[in-house]
């Protein structure tokens, strides 16, 4: 074997070594970036939830409020009319 040869031969397993180390980091790179992504759809899933409660309650209260407000409506009337308990 030539000097050449062996020169060539060294160089490749280099490159070879080189190359799968690139792919291993790149691997690893990917992984960790899948993994901060599921991490991050994980807590936006967490927060859209939040929200949709605080959401419904505070339209149930709203719807509450209203109801009551008419109630306090028709009770006006009534008693403006001489219909209701207060006579």
């Amino acid at each position: 074997m030539s000097s050449g040869q062996f020169n060539a031969g060294q160089a490749r397993g280099q490159t070879q070594a080189k190359t799968e180390e690139w792919v291993e980091s790149a691997k690893d790179t990917a992984s960790k970036a899948h993994d901060k992504v599921c991490e991050t759809a994980g807590q936006t899933q967490q927060q859209a939830q939040r929200s949709k409660d605080e959401n419904a309650n505070f339209l149930q209260q709203t719807g509450e409020q209203v109801v009551h407000m008419a109630q306090g409506a028709i009770d006006g009337v009534k008693n403006t009319l001489g219909m209701g308990d207060k006579k």
